[in-house]
């Protein structure tokens, strides 16, 4: 069973010494955003509703805050499914 994580995060500024030439604005691998709130949801349904409230939020509406859905404990697909 595939489960969702519903995520609000702070926008980081871009990195000052990263220029536009480079491709890469923001590296979440590297240095995340700050987390606010996360939500677990057991569907995408669900998961949807959950971020579809944040995103009413003024924060997020301003602009300084994202709402990010993310599948975790997504299976492989088999030939048969």
């Amino acid at each position: 069973m595939t489960r969702f994580l519903v995520v609000l995060t702070d926008v980081r500024p871009l990195e000052a010494d990263l220029r536009p030439l480079d491709g890469i604005w923001r590296n979440e691998r590297t240095s995340p955003e700050r987390r606010r709130q996360v939500v677990g949801a057991s569907s995408r349904e669900a998961a949807d509703r959950i971020a579809g409230a944040f995103m009413a939020l003024g924060m997020v509406r301003a602009g300084r805050q994202r709402v990010k859905v993310i599948a975790v404990g997504r299976r492989p697909r088999t030939a048969d499914q």
